[in-house]
């Protein structure tokens, strides 16, 4: 039976539906067994987000019933704000109460048709190699040719592997793992002290790319988020992580966290994401490369994580550059 799907959810209806429809058009989706975690409100404002939200769970739930276009759907509804990381880390717990693995989405991603073929491809092959801890639908580095603009005149493009490569670096968009690697590596740090104990300045160098990537200062954040401990985790149990050789997942909410979101001009004048690439339409092969770190891997992984994946044109370098000055 294929590998169920955790869908976290919270407060965009739009982006909900846009996520569970391109679920519903993968080829296993007939054979899956789909679980939504919907969190609750903050304040009457959030609640009414929350409320359009499973609506639309609730009508796609009536759709499924008719139409056979999954095999089970589970709406857990929270009662209350659980914030991302609970919700998350307790849902992820729930799923794995019944099924030896998950594959986790958010309200953001939206999948190509062959997704849950190579999830469900990859646990099978890797499912007893336990260097393997993560597999990813999503892909960092680009096998296209550059891209036409000016915008990132050097992108990532190695692809060591006509259809897949490893790389210690976890990507949270579109993933899944084993019950026996989450439940034994991962834990939900509370402090920088806690998350950082027992690593040396190379691994935390390693984890950041050398300060290209400064991921570590998100355990200053409180709740401290799930996806920083389960790198870490991962990067302590020298682990890998799977990746596809194109990307199979497309994250639609990318422009929520611009830099300059708001900024009154088109953010399209300032910034680029290298990583919004449309998915990958057509399967992906999974087979058999011995896990290992490639150094040329971990090159371009370096490239493409600079400045988070964002390409400034030469008015948003110019804007950096100004406010740098003023700061």
């Amino acid at each position: 039976m294929p590998s169920p799907v955790a869908l976290f959810v919270y407060n965009r209806a739009d982006n909900t539906r846009a996520t569970l429809r391109a679920l519903l058009a993968n080829t296993l989706a007939p054979e899956t067994e789909l679980y939504v975690f919907s969190d609750g409100g903050k304040d009457e404002a959030s609640w009414q987000a929350v409320r359009e939200v499973r609506a639309v769970l609730h009508e796609v739930e009536k759709e499924i019933a008719r139409t056979r276009s999954l095999r089970k759907m589970t709406i857990v509804e929270r009662p209350m704000n659980y914030y991302l990381e609970r919700n998350i880390i307790e849902g992820i717990a729930q799923v794995f109460e019944h099924h030896d693995t998950v594959i986790v989405l958010e309200d953001d991603i939206v999948t190509a048709p062959h997704f849950l073929e190579f999830m469900n491809d990859a646990f099978s092959l890797y499912r007893d190699d336990q260097r393997v801890m993560h597999i990813s639908g999503f892909t960092r580095l680009s096998p296209l040719h550059p891209h036409p603009s000016t915008l990132h005149p050097h992108p990532s493009t190695y692809t060591p592997h006509p259809s897949t490569y490893f790389s210690p670096f976890m990507a949270g968009w579109g993933w899944g793992t084993w019950r026996d690697r989450w439940q034994e590596h991962f834990r939900h740090y509370q402090s920088r002290a806690e998350a950082l104990e027992g690593l040396t300045q190379q691994d935390t160098s390693a984890l950041e790319y050398g300060g290209v990537f400064p991921c570590l200062k998100d355990l200053d954040r409180r709740p401290i988020p799930w996806d920083i401990c389960w790198g870490i985790a991962i990067r302590r149990a020298k682990g890998l992580c799977l990746y596809p050789s194109k990307t199979l997942v497309r994250n639609i909410g990318l422009d929520s966290g611009t830099h300059y979101h708001g900024f009154p001009i088109p953010t399209h004048w300032i910034q680029h994401y290298d990583y919004d690439r449309p998915p990958y339409e057509g399967r992906i092969a999974v087979t058999y490369a011995e896990p290992r770190i490639d150094a040329q891997v971990e090159s371009a992984m370096k490239d493409a994580l600079t400045d988070w994946g964002i390409r400034y044109t030469w008015l948003g370098r110019l804007l950096r550059f100004c406010y740098k000055l003023c700061h």
